[in-house]
């Protein structure tokens, strides 16, 4: 059932597959939207109650006018279906969310998987070439700019059909992100304190930098599991979606109810 949910000062687009299974909530990338799970959604559907949205000024969410935080709206989604508790599935921006949840609120998630995710508060290198273009492109307003350089970044497994429309879906969003949206506090410090089962996936093509991240984010995490994807860049559920399907079955097994 698709409908839009009221969050703080505007709204997003969500979609519930409803049903009695233990709830799975998708946090899309922030190179594409919640249709990225679209190739992992029905085998998850068979045993899950399954809930995804797009962050807002992503994909069918409108675009942002008022100050908001990816944490704030996600708390706002699960209060929205009366979610007690449930498994977070995040992909890159999403994996960053899906650990703040579960550092703010530990006894809202049951299991966190990690797909190539991104992080508050990691050292990332300073990139000043990738920075000076990405910023030009913002100032101009270039959102097919901005997909070609998302598809050069992102997607060193191919510019398929499925990864343009992805980045289509995400690159109208950058040009208000810095304006709208707030950042949710530095985890990186803090992943120790995490004691919800975890896996983080990450894939051999994806950027080296976000590799190392990858690597240490799952060294933190106690007993997290790091599982490396041959042939793989930073959109997973296009590429692997059998894979990435059956990490979230097992993870999520247990009734959180």
């Amino acid at each position: 059932m698709e409908l839009t949910v009221p969050v703080s000062g505007g709204a997003v687009w969500a979609d519930d597959t409803g049903g009695d299974g233990p709830p799975v909530v998708l946090l899309h990338p922030g190179v594409g939207d919640s249709r990225i799970w679209d190739p992992v959604l029905p085998q998850l559907a068979e045993h899950h109650r399954v809930i995804r949205y797009d962050v807002r000024g992503y994909g069918r969410s409108p675009q942002p006018t008022a100050s908001y935080s990816l944490l704030d709206d996600l708390v706002a989604v699960l209060d929205y279906f009366r979610l007690r508790r449930a498994s977070l599935v995040g992909c890159s921006m999403g994996g960053g969310t899906a650990m703040s949840l579960a550092l703010a609120y530990p006894d809202r998630v049951t299991a966190l998987v990690l797909l190539c995710p991104g992080i508050t508060g990691y050292p990332w290198p300073e990139e000043p070439k990738f920075d000076a273009e990405y910023d030009a492109l913002i100032e101009a307003g270039d959102v097919e700019g901005l997909v070609t350089l998302g598809l050069r970044e992102w997607a060193a497994t191919g510019a398929d059909e499925a990864a343009v429309a992805q980045l289509r879906a995400a690159a109208p969003a950058w040009l208000t992100e810095d304006e709208y949206q707030r950042g949710d506090p530095p985890v990186f410090d803090r992943l120790g304190e995490l004691s919800t089962p975890a896996v983080v996936m990450v894939g051999d093509l994806d950027r080296p930098t976000l590799i190392a991240c990858n690597e240490e984010v799952a060294a933190r995490i106690p007993s997290c599991r790091l599982m490396r994807m041959p042939g793989v860049d930073h959109l997973p559920p296009l590429r692997v979606p059998d894979l990435v399907a059956d990490t979230i079955l097992t993870y999520s097994r247990s009734d959180t109810l």
